[in-house]
């Protein structure tokens, strides 16, 4: 349960971010106070919908990939992830206040603009996730009077010497090779 609470709230919280952005660089997508709503609906439809439905097409593109080219099997696969974005975009706007005008400033153009977003929010999910974490135990420890458990505490940022000895590590020599290469230099 406690992955999951943190899961949808790190995402709604980036979710409110990306609506709030929208709105603010896209005259033709009017969000608002809506943005908070709109965030549920949005985290809930990128969560629950969507694996559904990338499920769906990519099965369905799946049975006609082999009379396709290399380019066109790409071509087809960007449509398909387009096309689950631009579903989870209808849903948001009309299950929220969210209001859109123009069909391609409204309509074609926030699910690639979501989708650039959500490939961000990939990349840092794992920060997001963690401090999601620190506060969802701080705010339990609070609230029943237990102290959080240390596994659950953050890890101490790495020394300089830690970070050398992994950069050290991650070389691919051996022990022997590394000590071999010193004594020529």
């Amino acid at each position: 349960m406690r992955n999951a609470i943190i899961r949808f709230g790190a995402l709604y919280v980036f979710n409110a971010a990306a609506l709030l952005l929208l709105g603010l660089l896209l005259p033709s997508v009017r969000v608002g106070w809506h943005a908070l709503w709109a965030a549920v609906v949005l985290t809930a439809a990128a969560l629950l919908i969507k694996p559904a439905l990338r499920a769906a097409f990519r099965k369905g593109v799946a049975k006609s990939a082999h009379e396709r080219t290399k380019l066109g099997e790409k071509a087809v696969q960007y449509a398909s992830v387009f096309a689950v974005e631009l579903i989870v975009w209808i849903v948001t706007v009309l299950l929220s206040g969210v209001r859109v005008s123009g069909f391609f400033w409204g309509w074609v153009l926030p699910p690639v603009l979501l989708l650039i977003g959500w490939v961000v929010y990939d990349r840092l999910d794992d920060r997001f996730r963690a401090k999601a974490g620190q506060i969802y135990d701080a705010t339990s420890a609070k609230i029943t009077g237990r102290r959080p458990s240390p596994a659950s505490a953050a890890p101490a940022p790495d020394s300089p010497a830690t970070r050398a000895g992994r950069e050290e590590l991650a070389d691919g020599l051996t022990p022997e090779q590394r000590r071999m290469l010193d004594d020529l230099g």
